[in-house]
C-alpha cells in the first residue's frame, strides 16, 4: 500500500525533488546562477496567485478579473515596510521615502505608520485585501451578479485601482511605484544567500497553499463550490446561501493572491501599478486555462510552463511572445478541454478509441 501511495503521488515528489533539492544543489555546484534560482522563485509567487484564480474560476465558476490587484496589494504592503525599515525606525522626525521628498511631502502619511513594524506590516498587508474583498464582494454577490457581468465589474475595479495608484496624490510612488529596497528583516536583498532563502520560502509557501486549498476543495465546502459552478439554481433550491459561499471563497482568493505578492516584491525589487493592470489579471486566467481549469495542479503547471516559455521567447525572439501566447490559448480552447494537465488522459482516450474502432 505504501508503494502504491508513493507512485500515486509521484508528481508531488518530482516537484519537491526538482525545486527543493536539485535546483539548490545545482546552484551550490555553480551549475545554475542565482538569478535563475530567483527567477523560479518569482514563478512560484505567480503560481500562488494562479491557485487563487483557480479556486474562484475553476471550482466556483466565478470569473474574477482583478486578482492582479490583490496580488499588488500584498506587494505594496511589504514594499512599504522595506522602504521604512531602510530609512529608520522612529515615528518622530522619521526620514521619509525619497519619492515623497521629490513630491514635496514633509510628513509621513498616517497610513504608512503601521508598516514600520514587520509583524504589524504583515498583519496589515493581509487585512487590507481581506477587508476590501469582503466589502466589495458583499455588495456584488448580494446583487447576484454573475457570469460576464461579474467579470466586467471586477475588470472595472482593476482599471479603477490602476488609475488610482498611478496618481502621485496616493503617495504610493505613482507611475514609478516603489523600489530601491535594500534589506528585509536585516538581510541584504542583493546577496545570493538571501535570494536563495526567498526562493526556498516561496517554494514552501506554494506547497502549503496548494496543500491547504486541496484540502478545502475536497471538503464539504469545496463540494458545494463545485455544485455552485455546475448548477447554481439547484444549490439555491437546496436552501444553501450561495452568496455566502461565493463571498468566502472570494475573500480567501484575495488573501492568497496577496501572499503571492508579498513574496514576489522582495525578489523582483520593484512594484508598480503596471502589475495590477487588467491584462495582468487576464494573464493569470490564461495560466489557469492552459494548465487546466478546475485542477490545482493544472494551475501550478500552467503558470510555471507559460512563464518559463516567456523567459525563453523574450530572450531569443522578443517580439514573438504575444503571438506564441495567443496560439497556445487558441489551441487549448479548441483542442485541450482540460488543459495541459489533462493532455495525457486525452491522448490515452484517443488511442483507446482508435483501437476500439479497428476492432
Amino acid at each position: 500500500m505504501q508503494i502504491k501511495a508513493v507512485f500515486k503521488n509521484y508528481e508531488y515528489l518530482l516537484f519537491l525533488g526538482v525545486f527543493l533539492i536539485l535546483l539548490p544543489i545545482g546552484y551550490a555546484l555553480d551549475l545554475v546562477s542565482v538569478n535563475t534560482v530567483s527567477l523560479w522563485g518569482r514563478y512560484f509567487c505567480f503560481a500562488i496567485a494562479a491557485i487563487s484564480v483557480d479556486i474562484l474560476w475553476g471550482y466556483t465558476g466565478v470569473l474574477c478579473m482583478c486578482q492582479a490587484f490583490f496580488f499588488c496589494l500584498g506587494g505594496y504592503g511589504i514594499a512599504m515596510h522595506m522602504l521604512l525599515a531602510d530609512k529608520g525606525t522612529g515615528v518622530y522626525g522619521a526620514v521619509i521615502p525619497d519619492f515623497m521628498v521629490w513630491n514635496q511631502v514633509d510628513t509621513l502619511p498616517l497610513f504608512w505608520e503601521p508598516f514600520y513594524s514587520f509583524p504589524l506590516a504583515l498583519l496589515t498587508t493581509l487585512l487590507v485585501p481581506l477587508i476590501f474583498a469582503m466589502l466589495f464582494g458583499y455588495f456584488i454577490f448580494r446583487s447576484r451578479l454573475k457570469g460576464v457581468y461579474f467579470a466586467i465589474i471586477t475588470q472595472a475595479l482593476a482599471l479603477a485601482m490602476w488609475l488610482l495608484f498611478l496618481r502621485n496624490e496616493t503617495l504610493l510612488g505613482g507611475t514609478n511605484g516603489l523600489t530601491d529596497f535594500k534589506t528585509l528583516l536585516g538581510f541584504d536583498l542583493t546577496t545570493s544567500t538571501t535570494k536563495l532563502s526567498l526562493y526556498l520560502l516561496s517554494c514552501m509557501v506554494l506547497v502549503l497553499v496548494y496543500w491547504g486549498t486541496k484540502k478545502l476543495v475536497n471538503s464539504k465546502f469545496g463540494k458545494v463550490l463545485v455544485a455552485i459552478r455546475d448548477s447554481e439554481s439547484r444549490v439555491r433550491y437546496a436552501t444553501y446561501r450561495v452568496q455566502n459561499y461565493k463571498l468566502a471563497v472570494f475573500v480567501l482568493a484575495a488573501v492568497i493572491a496577496a501572499i503571492g505578492g508579498m513574496l514576489y516584491v522582495p525578489q523582483t525589487g520593484i512594484i508598480t501599478p503596471g502589475r495590477m493592470e487588467v491584462k495582468s489579471s487576464i494573464e493569470m486566467i490564461v495560466w489557469v486555462a492552459l494548465g487546466g481549469r478546475g485542477n490545482l495542479k493544472g494551475a501550478v503547471l500552467g503558470t510555471l510552463f507559460v512563464n518559463f516559455l516567456y523567459s525563453i521567447f523574450t530572450s531569443l525572439l522578443p517580439g514573438s511572445w504575444l503571438y506564441v501566447l495567443g496560439i497556445l490559448f487558441v489551441v487549448t480552447v479548441l483542442y485541450l478541454d482540460h488543459g495541459l494537465i489533462g493532455l495525457p488522459a486525452q491522448i490515452k482516450s484517443i488511442i483507446s478509441n482508435k483501437r476500439t474502432s479497428k476492432l
